[in-house]
């Protein structure tokens, strides 16, 4: 899996740039390595890491840089993410959240519960330290709001960061090399995290944003990417190398056979949007 030749996708946004760029040549268990590419719609250039993203381009970018309070599993459930406990009071109005410890951004500071705030705050939550917990007061009781906070919208960020409009430190397992905001982006696979052995499974991480159907599909039927959203077979169907996976009913994306993923995958489009923390290459 090498690199995409993004100036010729960008040049002209056809299928005659793909084929200017660089050719390529029951689940094993996951193992480190790879470079995962991915061709995703809805790209737009007004976009920026503080920009709450509607289109798989930049939700798919934000999952891999920065993470949430909670996170929901494949299976639907909610797991600690940011937080490794939460209690509600007032019927759900009221949510002290705990946060874990030893977690650290990519230029190695600590998370701090004013980096949250600041984040909460940004996102129009009223939030507060009480008794050593991220407190969260919302204007009406909301019994899921867990679930919610593992949205991307409710992502956390550097406060210093937010203040000066420039986010370039996530705690997740990719580091920003590189972002072209409405195109491409680079992540690179932190050192050493937390997530270690469960999460993170390729090196490095590229997407490029097309928001042309048909040239996705052309661009993972061709070798030029390995994953691609699509709402349509276009005639992928039993082409060999490739196989199509569903949301529902529908086509939901697309992935080459050097992609694997385990057997339970989110019901969302491409795995609740976390595939580049967990699919991986096959050895």
């Amino acid at each position: 899996m090498t690199r995409i030749d993004r100036r010729a996708l960008f040049k002209t946004g056809s299928a005659a740039a793909l084929l200017a760029a660089v050719g390529v040549s029951a689940e094993a268990a996951p193992a480190r390595g790879g470079h995962l590419r991915a061709a995703l719609s809805g790209g737009d250039r007004a976009e920026n890491w503080l920009t709450v993203p509607g289109g798989r381009f930049l939700q798919a970018a934000r999952n891999a840089v920065f993470e949430t309070l909670t996170e929901i599993a494949a299976d639907g459930t909610l797991q600690p993410g940011l937080a490794d406990a939460w209690q509600m009071q007032d019927a759900g109005r009221i949510w002290d959240f705990h946060l874990a410890q030893g977690v650290l951004f990519h230029d190695g500071s600590a998370l701090r519960a004013e980096d949250v705030l600041a984040s909460l705050r940004a996102a129009g939550l009223e939030a507060s330290l009480a008794d050593g917990a991220v407190r969260v007061t919302l204007a009406a009781p909301d019994p899921a709001f867990p679930f919610r906070a593992a949205q991307q919208g409710l992502a956390v960020f550097k406060a210093d960061e937010i203040a000066a409009g420039r986010l370039v430190n996530g705690t997740g397992l990719y580091r920003i090399k590189r972002f072209d905001a409405g195109r491409g982006f680079l992540g690179e696979r932190v050192a050493q995290h937390r997530k270690d052995g469960k999460a993170g499974w390729f090196d490095t991480l590229e997407l490029v944003a097309i928001s042309d159907e048909h040239v996705r599909a052309e661009a993972i039927r061709d070798g030029f990417v390995d994953v691609a959203d699509l709402g349509a077979a276009h005639d992928l169907d039993g082409m060999p190398g490739i196989r199509l996976i569903h949301d529902g009913n529908a086509v939901g994306a697309a992935l080459r056979d050097e992609v694997r993923h385990a057997m339970r995958t989110g019901e969302h489009p491409l795995d609740d949007m976390r595939f580049a923390e967990r699919w991986w290459a096959r050895a």
